[in-house]
């Protein structure tokens, strides 16, 4: 379904979002790794296929084990120092090269726990991050004295997923809810979708996109509470810039209730003012809450009775790329389509199901985000029997290789004998010269070969590890925005412990450092 606003003009210089020509230094300063979105570190010349075999730990931050132990926050990397977040409420800054200390930050007291839920960007000697009650950052990168903070949102279950990015004395995020994973007895839903931009330098709000109408009550539950529509369709993935044309591209969620708004759909907006340049919605209708998943529960679950309960998010990040002088822009879907449009019109160029569609959590499809490299697109699949690590032609989509989660992830390591482990892949891909990086549902770290699709190496999480901050960790289940691999400089960054209750893990998950 295609909606155009106000087309850009044909006069208009498209962008060669070639990953070898941004950053010539080798870090990796943001979640995306540039504006385009590449996550491929084209700088990486020390790690290649003839020895990422070599890898070995050279070190390990351990979290403490508190109320929340599942780790978001993908590190960046900028010059010698590493910075990240935790569940434990803190940020820190870190040597790259030894996990030494540099600063740390404690999270300001909330209504609700907080604790870091994005990944930092690193720009003009400021660090900007996100947290769990959607509040948002800006540190010193030198120090980490607080700069500014702002509220993104007031709802009561409002966060901040959306990792962000700056151009241009902007910094731009997304907001998203976990509104519709409350009880039934809450009054559902009315929070709105939206991505924002802030001045980098102060704080004040540029300017706001909502993803649907102000929702309007319109009667009640079965139980008497409130019911508001229309609701929904959080920005959960991270924004992308073409520099060029001044245009964001940035992925929405499904509605939690009614119908109605840009619910899954991949908005082009002015990265100046907001404006809409177009948008395509890639899902006629999908309204869902975690009542979805009770069969019971019909009269809580808006869609489940008409089957539009499928939670088919674009929750992953555009990949922006050329194919014979003609802007694309690809982004994978929770269906396990991957979609790619004309950058400036918005129209499908093509599409390819790499993924088994399972209705209803959204966990068959392509989670949080690809890796473009400037030849070959790589994407993986989450639960898609099974999870699949894909290399594809980006201007056909043809497959050119396929390497499924290997059959023994389950059965060897600390995941064996786990009933919860699985051949999943719910993190995003990276890539760097000659090497596809990737975490799995089993815990295992790999890295593959980027021509091939063979696993050149492979690293189990799943075992205690003492970090250099003194605490024991392990790693876990490798999934969330927070366990994309980093690359910066000759050394493979990467968060682990997801889900500790995994392998009944007793500790805190952990950062690892690999180098060869």
């Amino acid at each position: 379904m295609l909606k155009t606003t106000a087309l850009l003009t044909a006069a208009l210089v498209v962008l060669t979002a070639s990953p070898a020509t941004a950053h010539a230094n080798g870090d990796w300063a943001g979640w995306q790794k540039d504006l385009a979105g590449s996550r491929h570190n084209a700088a990486e010349w020390r790690i290649d296929r003839n020895n990422a075999g070599k890898l070995k730990l050279k070190w390990a931050f351990a979290y403490p084990r508190g109320d929340f132990n599942g780790v978001r926050s993908q590190p960046a990397v900028v010059g010698d120092t590493v910075y990240f977040g935790g569940p434990d409420g803190k940020f820190y800054a870190r040597d790259a090269r030894t996990g030494g200390a540099r600063w740390e930050f404690t999270l300001p007291r909330a209504d609700r726990y907080a604790y870091n839920s994005d990944g930092p960007a690193v720009a003009d000697g400021t660090v900007f991050f996100g947290d769990s009650t959607s509040r948002f950052f800006a540190l010193d990168q030198r120090t980490g004295r607080l700069r500014w903070q702002v509220q993104l949102d007031q709802g009561v279950a409002s966060t901040t997923t959306s990792s962000p990015i700056v151009h241009n004395g902007l910094v731009y995020v997304g907001v998203s809810s976990a509104e519709n994973t409350l009880p039934v007895t809450y009054a559902c839903c009315t929070f709105r979708g939206h991505v924002d931009a802030y001045d980098a330098d102060t704080g004040a709000l540029v300017w706001r996109h909502y993803t649907v109408p102000e929702p309007v009550e319109v009667g009640t539950w079965p139980n008497g509470a409130k019911r508001f529509e229309p609701s929904g369709a959080g920005v959960w993935s991270s924004p992308v810039i073409d520099r060029r044309t001044g245009t964001l591209y940035v992925g929405t969620g499904q509605n939690y209730t009614g119908r109605g708004g840009e619910f899954d759909s991949l908005l082009a907006l002015n990265a100046r003012t907001g404006a809409v340049r177009w948008t395509n919605q890639v899902t006629n209708a999908d309204t869902w809450r975690d009542a979805c998943n009770t069969p019971d529960a019909e009269g809580y679950c808006p869609g489940l009775k008409d089957g539009t309960n499928l939670d088919y998010d674009i929750g992953a990040t555009p990949n922006l790329f050329t194919v014979n002088g003609r802007q694309l822009v690809g982004v994978g879907q929770k269906s396990g389509v991957y979609h790619v449009f004309d950058a400036t019109t918005g129209q499908v160029v093509w599409r390819r199901q790499l993924g088994v569609p399972l209705p209803s959590g959204g966990i068959s499809g392509i989670q949080w985000g690809s890796s473009y490299d400037g030849q070959r697109l790589y994407i993986a699949t989450y639960y898609a029997d099974p999870g699949t690590l894909f290399a594809v032609d980006p201007a056909t989509g043809r497959v050119l290789w396929q390497t499924p989660a290997p059959e023994d992830g389950c059965t060897t390591g600390g995941a064996a004998g786990q009933p919860t482990c699985a051949r999943a892949h719910g993190v995003p891909v990276s890539s760097t010269p000659g090497v596809v990086w990737l975490g799995a549902g089993d815990g295992k770290f790999r890295a593959y070969d980027a021509r091939t699709g063979r696993i050149l190496w492979t690293h189990d999480t799943v075992q205690d590890v003492r970090g250099v901050n003194g605490l024991t960790g392990r790693g876990g289940t490798m999934a969330g925005p927070g366990a994309g691999a980093v690359v910066s400089n000759g050394m493979v960054y990467v968060q682990s412990g997801y889900y500790p209750e995994f392998t009944g893990n007793p500790n805190g998950p952990v950062l690892l450092a690999f180098g060869l």
